[in-house]
C-alpha cells in the first residue's frame, strides 16, 4: 500500500482523467468486480472524446479494433460476482504516483493528463507488464519517442486547457475540484461548506425569534466555557431546536451578547455539500479536515453549527467516512473549536451516548415543545412576516386558534412548528380566495362540464339506435339542477366580494393611511379611491365620515357578511379563527362548526344537549355532564383521566 495520500495523489488528476476514474468505479460495480482495475480506467480514457490516450493510439497507428477486443478479453478475465467494490487495485495507485512524478518533473506539468499515465506506465516495469498483458499492442508505443514528442503528439488534445482536480492550476474564481492546501489561508473550504446565519440576520431575512430567550441564554453560558464549550441542543422533531440557533445570531448581530462573543461569526455547517461528490476514500475526511483547520487559524472567531449532527457519526461508512466525529473530538475537548449541535432525542440517545468520549465534549440544552401560551407569543413574532408575504391582515384570534386547535387535533407534531404550518396555510388559502375562483364554485363548473361530457355520449349512444331515455332523463336533470347551484354560488360569490371590498376599503380607512391590504379586484380599487377622495377633502356627495360613523359601517358590514356566509364561506377577508379552522377540518375531518363553536356554551349545555338523545335518563347524563364540565374547568388532576363511568341497569 503506498503511503502517499490517495486524495492528495488522485487530487493532481485533471478534469477528464478524474472524470474516467469515477465512471471507471461505477463501471466495476455494474461488473461485479471486487477491485477496480487498470483495464477498467483505460476502457473509459479509449471511449472519452479527444484524449491524450486517443492520440497516442492514432501516432503510432495501434490497431484501434484489435485493442478493443483485447480490453474487452482482459475485463472478462477479472474476477466476478462481487456485490460491492473493495477498494482500488494497487496498480492504479501506483499508476497515478508515476505518472504525477514524470509529469512534474519531466514535463514540468501541475496536473496529471492521460498522456502522462501512459508514460508512466511504460518506464514502470510492473505497469509496463500490466499493460501488455491488457493488449500487445502497446508494444508499438516507443517510450523514447513518446517522451521527447509529447508535446507534438498530444498537441490539441482536450485535456490541454483542463486544470488540477484539487484545484492547484485553477485560476482565482475557477472552478476547482478539492481545496488546495495553498487556498486555505483563503477560507475557501468555509465558503464551500458553509452558509453564514450573522449574515443572514444581519441582512433581515431570517425571522423573529420569540419565546426562546432561557435556551439562548443556556447556549451563551456553555459557549463563554474555556474548555468543553459546546452545547447541543436535544428535542423533538418542530419543537425550534435551529430556531434558537438563529435567535442566538439574531442577537451577535444585536451585540446583545458578552463581549467576548460579540465580533463571532456563527456558520452553519451543511453536512450534504461535504458528503456531496467526496466518492474516494477519505475525500469527506480531508474537506472536514480543511474546514477544522480554517475554523481554528480564522483571525476572526468563528463558531460551526452542525444540524442533525448524528449524520456525522458513521456518515457515508462505506466511502471511508466512519471517523468523521473522531477528527472533531480533541479539537472540541481542547477548546480550540466551538460548535453549536442540534439533534432530536432519539438520535442523541442512538449515538452520542453510546460514544462516552463524545457525549463528555457537548454539554445537553433541551428544547422542550413550548406551552400554549408561550406558542402565542412566538406565532407573534412571525405573524408581520406572514402578512408582508402573502399581503394578507392576520387577527390575533388567528394566532391563538392556530396554536391551540393544532395542540389539540394535531398531537402528532409539535408546537409551534405545527401551529406555524397551520398558520401559513391558512394565509395562503385567503390570499388565494381574495383573487381566485372560490372551490365550489369551480368544482360545480367541472360537474357541468362532466355531465355535458356525459350527455355527448348518450346523444352519440341515442344516435345507433340504443335506448338511453332513462339515462340522458336523469343526466338532463342533474346538469339543470347544478346549473341553478352553480348561478346561486355565483351570485353569492359577487355579493360577497362586493362586502369584502367594502369591509377591506373601510378598514384601509382606519388604519389612519396606512397601506391597505390587497383586495378582490377593481371594485376594491375603486372604494379605496373614493375613501381618499373624501379624507383629502375634495368635495364629494356626503360629508366625510367621523371614525365612530366608520366603526359602525364597519360592524354593520361584518354583520351582514357573516350573515351572508355562515360557516361556508366563499371569500375569506381576514385570516381569522374560521380561516384557521377550515384548515384543520381539512386536514383531520373534524367539522369546522364543531371547532368555532363557542366551548364554553356547549359545555354548559351539555346535559341538556345529552338530554335531547338519550330519553329517561336525565339523572345519569347530568352526572356524566357533572364530570366533564369538572375537567373542563381545570379542577382536577391532569394526570387522571376525564372520566370513568360504569352504566349499570337492566
Amino acid at each position: 500500500m503506498s503511503e502517499i495520500s490517495r486524495v492528495a495523489s488522485f487530487g493532481k488528476l485533471n478534469g477528464l482523467a478524474y472524470k474516467a476514474i469515477e465512471s471507471a468505479t461505477v463501471f466495476c460495480k455494474l461488473r461485479g468486480n471486487p477491485y477496480v482495475e487498470l483495464e477498467h480506467w483505460l476502457q473509459q480514457l479509449l471511449q472519452a472524446e479527444d484524449t491524450d490516450l486517443q492520440r497516442i493510439v492514432r501516432h503510432f497507428e495501434l490497431d484501434a479494433a484489435r485493442l478493443a477486443a483485447d480490453m474487452t478479453a482482459a475485463l472478462d478475465r477479472l474476477p466476478r460476482g462481487s456485490t460491492s467494490i473493495s477498494d482500488l487495485s494497487s496498480n492504479l495507485d501506483t499508476a497515478v504516483e508515476r505518472a504525477w512524478v514524470y509529469g512534474s518533473l519531466m514535463f514540468g506539468e501541475r496536473q496529471i493528463r492521460s498522456g502522462h499515465l501512459v508514460v508512466g506506465m511504460l518506464k514502470t516495469p510492473s505497469l509496463r507488464n500490466a499493460l501488455m498483458a491488457i493488449s500487445r499492442q502497446f508494444e508499438r508505443v516507443r517510450p523514447d519517442v513518446l517522451t521527447d514528442e509529447f508535446t507534438t503528439i498530444v498537441a490539441g488534445s482536450a485535456e490541454e486547457q483542463l486544470g488540477a482536480r484539487d484545484g492547484s492550476t485553477a485560476q482565482p474564481g475557477e472552478d476547482s475540484g478539492a481545496i488546495a492546501p495553498a487556498q486555505m489561508g483563503k477560507q475557501e473550504a468555509l465558503k464551500k461548506f458553509t452558509v453564514d446565519l450573522t449574515a443572514q440576520a444581519r441582512s433581515g431575512t431570517m425571522d423573529p425569534i420569540v419565546g426562546r430567550d432561557e435556551e439562548i441564554r443556556q447556549v451563551i453560558d456553555i459557549l463563554m466555557r474555556r474548555r468543553q464549550n459546546n452545547p447541543i441542543l436535544t428535542g423533538e422533531a418542530g419543537v425550534g431546536k435551529t430556531a434558537v440557533v438563529e435567535g442566538f445570531a439574531q442577537r451577535i448581530v444585536k451585540g446583545d451578547v458578552p463581549p467576548a462573543l460579540k465580533d463571532v461569526t456563527l456558520l452553519t455547517l451543511d453536512i450534504g455539500l461535504l458528503q456531496a461528490g467526496a466518492s474516494m476514500k477519505g475525500e469527506f475526511e480531508q474537506r472536514l479536515r480543511s474546514v477544522i483547520e480554517e475554523v481554528q487559524a480564522s483571525p476572526k472567531p468563528i463558531i460551526l453549527f452542525i444540524d442533525e449532527a448524528h449524520t456525522l457519526i458513521g456518515a457515508g461508512g462505506a466511502a471511508g467516512t466512519g471517523d468523521a466525529a473522531n477528527l472533531l473530538k480533541p479539537a472540541l475537548a481542547r477548546g480550540t473549536l466551538r460548535t453549536v449541535a442540534a439533534t432530536t432525542f432519539a438520535e442523541y440517545k442512538k449515538y452520542f451516548e453510546k460514544d462516552p468520549a463524545l457525549t463528555r465534549r457537548f454539554q445537553v440544552v433541551q428544547v422542550d415543545e413550548p406551552s400554549e401560551e408561550k406558542g402565542v407569543l412566538m406565532l407573534r413574532g412571525v405573524a408581520t412576516m406572514m402578512e408582508k408575504h402573502h399581503k394578507v391582515q392576520i387577527l390575533d384570534e388567528a394566532l391563538e386558534a392556530a396554536v391551540k386547535l393544532s395542540h389539540r387535533y394535531i398531537p402528532a407534531r409539535q408546537l409551534p412548528d405545527k401551529a406555524v404550518s397551520l398558520l401559513d396555510t391558512a394565509c395562503a388559502r385567503v390570499a388565494i380566495s381574495l383573487h381566485a375562483t372560490p372551490a365550489e364554485v369551480d368544482d360545480s363548473q367541472r360537474r357541468i362540464e362532466g355531465l355535458e361530457t356525459e350527455l355527448a355520449i348518450i346523444g352519440r349512444e341515442k344516435a345507433i339506435g340504443m335506448d338511453t331515455t332513462a339515462r340522458e332523463t336523469l343526466c338532463t336533470g342533474l346538469l339543470a339542477a347544478e346549473h341553478e347551484r352553480l348561478a346561486g354560488l355565483e351570485q353569492r360569490w359577487q355579493e360577497e366580494k362586493a362586502l369584502v371590498d367594502q369591509l377591506l376599503a373601510l378598514r384601509a380607512r382606519l388604519r389612519d393611511g396606512s397601506k391597505p391590504v390587497e383586495g378582490t379586484g377593481s371594485t376594491l380599487e375603486a372604494a379605496a379611491d373614493a375613501a381618499t377622495l373624501a379624507t383629502e377633502g375634495t368635495p364629494a356627495a356626503e360629508p366625510e365620515k367621523t371614525r365612530e360613523q366608520l366603526l359602525a359601517e364597519l360592524i354593520d358590514v361584518q354583520h351582514r357578511l357573516a350573515t351572508l356566509q355562515g360557516e361556508d364561506p366563499l371569500i375569506l377577508p381576514t385570516v381569522d379563527y374560521q380561516a384557521v379552522a377550515a384548515v384543520v377540518a381539512d386536514w383531520t375531518g373534524i367539522p369546522v362548526g364543531r371547532m368555532a363553536r363557542n366551548e364554553v356554551e356547549t359545555i354548559l349545555k351539555l346535559a341538556t344537549n345529552l338530554g335531547k338523545r338519550v330519553i329517561g335518563q336525565d339523572h345519569a347524563m347530568e352526572m356524566i355532564a357533572k364530570r366533564i364540565q369538572t375537567s373542563r374547568a381545570g379542577l382536577d388532576n391532569p394526570n387522571k383521566p376525564i372520566g370513568v363511568f360504569m352504566l349499570a341497569g337492566t
